[in-house]
């Protein structure tokens, strides 16, 4: 089983404009919004899921929040930690070419009482899962180190267990400095920010690599890194690996990185080599991005043969 944790999770609204955006201009929408009750964590686990993978996703949501009826209405193993403000909405425009424009909202405070609770959970469950996926941001209020408190008590309950985090900022970096991360998914924009390198300094696929690198020489196991249209990068101890996607017509990049993580995790149970759990992991990705508003592909959406990858 593997298991995810949404600490921000939200309602993801998405719009579908007939042409580009423009400031200050009225536009009106040819399709009804659609919503869903997502998160990173939510989302890696929903693809799972659809791939027959066991997943069980922990969030920040009262039992009785819309996000909550939502979810159980949707058919997703969940586990509600309560807080005391409703889930947020997030907006999403999303233009012809497959531009996106997001507008989150702030997610509900967080206390002591808050991370005491949510590290029961992870204690309780953590004994029956094969991974924890720690996803998103951190909501307000929650010291940086809280992923690292995460990760430890996972292990304290389970010490075989294999850990991926994604997120971004101080967050990343005190994950990376408490030691342990199995697999990072960073972007390339979380990447530099991480490294302290210069807006767009990885400009070109060696750049890229190099990047990578430098993570797993911080002491992650395994770095996924996307790039977007040009697919991603593999990094372990044993090689650097670029996967090329097939072409797509871009709708919305919402959710695109969090299904390239869960085809990673998908190949990773079926036992693929590096090259296959790349391969999985941009076929994923490239069909989320794909599908309109925050979709979630399934194994015949994602074909991984049409992957092409190879050393930098």
């Amino acid at each position: 089983m593997i298991l995810t944790l949404t600490l921000n999770p939200s309602i993801d609204r998405t719009v579908e404009l007939p042409a580009p955006l423009e400031r200050g201009g009225v536009h009106r929408a040819t399709l009804p919004a659609t919503e869903v009750a997502a998160g990173k964590g939510v989302n890696v686990a929903r693809v799972l899921s659809a791939a027959g993978v066991a997943a069980r996703a922990i969030v920040l949501a009262r039992p009785d929040d819309r996000f909550a009826t939502m979810l159980a209405a949707d058919g997703v193993d969940a586990v509600c930690v309560p807080v005391d403000a409703a889930v947020r909405t997030n907006l999403a425009l999303t233009e012809p070419d497959g531009t996106t424009t997001k507008i989150n909202e702030p997610g509900a405070p967080f206390d002591e009482r808050t991370l005491s609770a949510v590290l029961g959970e992870i204690r309780a469950h953590s004994t029956s899962a094969d991974w924890l996926v720690v996803a998103g941001s951190l909501p307000t209020g929650a010291p940086s180190d809280t992923v690292g408190a995460i990760m430890r008590a996972a292990r304290d309950a389970n010490s075989s267990i294999r850990i991926a985090v994604d997120t971004s900022g101080a967050a990343l970096s005190a994950a990376v400095a408490s030691g342990g991360i199995d697999l990072a998914k960073p972007n390339d924009e979380e990447l530099e920010e991480l490294l302290g390198l210069a807006h767009g300094a990885i400009g070109d696929l060696h750049d890229a690599a190099s990047a990578a690198q430098s993570l797993v020489g911080r002491g992650v196991g395994t770095v996924l890194l996307t790039l977007g249209g040009d697919g991603a990068i593999l990094a372990d101890a044993d090689a650097t690996l670029h996967a090329v996607p097939p072409p797509t017509a871009v709708r919305s990049t919402v959710g695109a990185g969090d299904a390239s993580l869960a085809g990673w995790l998908i190949a990773a149970v079926r036992g693929d080599d590096a090259a296959g759990r790349l391969r999985q992991a941009v076929a994923h990705g490239s069909a989320a991005a794909g599908m309109p508003g925050t979709a979630f592909p399934t194994p015949a959406d994602a074909d991984a043969s049409r992957v092409s990858v190879g050393p930098v």
